[in-house]
């Protein structure tokens, strides 16, 4: 069956490179290239309410069938593209990489968001562009828009208020600027919190939280085209709770800092960017809840983590002629993480659990587009990357005198924890405009990834033990997908096949290379006659361990959503239907499938409506009708003996009031 599924997947993309070199159709001369930059400067409105009484913005993503939302908490949520998960999704906070300083993600980069701005969420899946890096499972670029001015006044913001029931959530966020569009200084901030949420069966999931944010930006051009931005940010999450896990988060502290100067030069311009991202975070397992206690005495353990980010990058993107685009650019990016886990009645360190992880990398890349005639354009580029990693602290022994080398050695029969990786990737892409409203585009393309710092140097106790022997992973992927638009209607079917060489496996908690494979389809067919409208997306994932013909553990089951919305006058109604299938394929020795999932459909309803001129209603009934429900790649944690998955909330209604001027 996954043999029939890979040649039909090949067969449509032969046929596709076949044909698109005798395109005869004509379109306009003047349309854009397939690339352009939109990092820190879309021109795109964020709506601000649209993330109002969510936990996190990233909970917006959730109506992409390609995109699933892993829970452990209230907070926390990890996102899943096409089967892809954790170390292989990348994310970008206005072209700034950040890391998460929890070995076991409480804290993943997706939690970093910001909630009083809103950021415009992109989801990539394919090398398009190699400047932000190669796309190995794929990335989440969140770009977050400059302040509107309008009709010349001099002063912008908002102030949303909301609230929910389901957890009695509070949020409270706003923003105010000055300025026009050559100059502003805007300061954003807010406050939200919740307490434990109960499920479809009315039962109590840990899932209580606070977090509060402070942001700062700016920005000024001049007539020259010259432009300097800067952004500072702070954010403090406290007594952020988690189900069925050994340990609750008290405190996860984020101090981003962000400088970016670019100009016009020749026939385009160059950018030049700097970054620090700094995450202090703690874990324990008795701030929160009652410590398990052993031979009389409680077993206090705390975990006290962080990790520094520092990094720039440097472009210059230049147009060669009318038809032809072209970038080049140059970026470093340096990581440190320390993680200790200590046995605060002893007064101990158990184990290194990050022990003084350090990784440096330097990456160059080039790409072009071109269109070659009308109607047919085509793209490459080349990125080079090198990647230095160590662990300095591995020879520091914890309880009982074992070193991170120790289990390293036992494990892997390896005491070298320096990594060096050249990773040399790459793209081609073509799209052919076969119709005035109708394209096929062809991506094909080959990216490594080094293995994350969990991957190669985790060390908690014998439990859970990194492979600094570990190779990089290679992506080889193809996709092939036809859009099209015709009266009311519009559609895109997709074909994905990405064959992995030294896939990462992580099973019973150790690592190991195999040899992978996933398929995929998606589908969308929208229909919209300016007051109402409809979408159906699907989305179906396939992935195989070829080493042992069995599955991959933690591959999302078919998704499939339908939505219906009304609109005028500025008010919007919309019903969201949410489907999964069954997932019986299953990895269950890997300790990370302990069981089948049963599919799901969840109804959600939600509206918008203004007011006032400067004054809309933002509301949603989220599972209507009171489902209890999991998706199957949320992560399973263990109670006792038994592993169960975090349920979603039950229904639950949100509602936010949101002013702007």
């Amino acid at each position: 069956m996954a043999k029939n599924y890979l040649a039909r997947c090949i067969s449509l993309a032969l046929a596709g490179c076949a044909i698109t070199p005798i395109a005869h159709a004509q379109a306009d001369a003047g349309d854009a290239l397939l690339i352009r930059v939109t990092e820190g400067r879309s021109a795109e409105t964020a709506r601000l309410s649209e993330a109002a009484v969510q936990s996190e913005p990233v909970e917006r993503l959730s109506s992409n069938p390609s995109v699933s939302l892993s829970r452990m908490g209230g907070r926390g949520l990890d996102p899943v593209i096409r089967g892809q998960n954790e170390e292989r999704v990348d994310v970008l906070l206005d072209g700034m990489r950040v890391e998460g300083a929890c070995p076991s993600r409480m804290d993943p980069p997706t939690s970093r968001l910001s909630t009083s701005l809103a950021p415009v969420l992109e989801v990539r899946t394919d090398n398009r562009t190699l400047r932000w890096g190669p796309v190995a499972g794929g990335q989440i670029v969140a770009t977050t828009a400059a302040p509107a001015f309008a009709d010349g006044n001099l002063t912008a913001g908002h102030l949303t208020l909301g609230a929910s029931d389901n957890g009695e959530g509070r949020l409270v966020n706003g923003s105010a600027a000055v300025g026009n569009d050559r100059a502003y200084l805007r300061m954003a901030g807010g406050h939200d919190e919740a307490d434990d949420y109960e499920d479809g069966d009315g039962r109590e999931v840990r899932s209580s939280y606070e977090n509060a944010e402070g942001r700062v930006d700016t920005a000024w051009t001049a007539a020259s085209g010259l432009f300097i931005k800067a952004m500072a940010s702070r954010q403090q999450e406290r007594d952020v709770k988690f189900p069925g896990r050994g340990m609750d988060a008290p405190e996860t502290d984020t101090d981003l800092y962000r400088l970016e100067v670019g100009a016009p030069v020749a026939d385009g311009g160059w950018n030049l960017m700097t970054w620090q991202a700094d995450v202090d975070h703690v874990m324990d397992n008795f701030s929160l809840r009652e410590p398990p206690v052993k031979m009389g005495m409680p077993m206090k353990m705390l975990t006290d983590s962080e990790t520094r980010t520092r990094g720039v990058r440097l472009t210059l993107d230049q147009s060669a002629g009318q038809y032809s685009d072209w970038a080049v650019g140059v970026d470093y990016e340096s990581n440190d993480w320390d993680a200790a886990l200590n046995n605060v009645g002893q007064g101990v360190v158990v184990s290194y659990m990050w022990p003084g992880v350090e990784r440096d990398r330097v990456g160059v890349f080039f790409e072009q587009f071109t269109r070659v005639r009308p109607g047919l354009q085509l793209g490459g580029g080349l990125r080079y990357d090198r990647v230095d990693m160590d662990a300095t602290r591995a020879d520091l022994p914890g309880m009982g005198g074992f070193t991170a080398l120790d289990r390293y050695e036992s494990e892997y029969q390896t005491s070298n924890t320096e990594a060096i990786d050249d990773n040399i990737s790459g793209f081609v892409s073509g799209e052919w405009r076969y119709a005035p409203s109708r394209s096929l585009d062809v991506v094909a393309s080959h990216s490594v990834r080094s293995p994350g710092v969990t991957e190669r140097y985790v060390n908690k106790t014998d439990a859970w033990v990194g492979n600094p022997g570990l190779d990089t992973e290679k992506h080889n992927k193809l996709e092939i997908s036809l859009s099209g638009r015709e009266g009311s209607w519009n559609w895109r079917p997709a074909l994905w096949v990405d064959q992995v060489d030294d896939y990462v496996l992580r099973s019973q908690d150790r690592y190991t290379n195999i040899d992978a494979r996933l398929l995929g389809v998606e589908g969308e067919l929208g229909w919209s006659n300016g007051t109402w409208n409809a979408s159906s997306k699907l989305a179906s994932v396939r992935g195989e361990n070829r080493d042992a013909d069995k599955p991959l553990p933690r591959i999302p089951p078919v998704q499939f959503i339908q939505t219906v919305a009304w609109t005028h006058q500025g008010h919007t109604l919309e019903a969201e239907w949410a489907l999964a299938r069954r997932q019986d394929r299953i990895d269950e020795e890997s300790g990370l499938d302990p069981g089948t999932s049963p599919g799901y459909g969840v109804l959600n309803l939600s509206g918008t409506h203004p007011l006032m001129a400067n004054l809309n209603l933002t509301w949603a009934l989220d599972n209507v009708f009171d489902k209890t429900w999991a998706p199957h790649v949320s992560k399973s944690d263990a109670l006792g003996q038994e592993f169960f998955k975090v349920n979603e909330p039950g229904r639950t209604v949100r509602a936010a009031l949101t002013a702007r001027w």
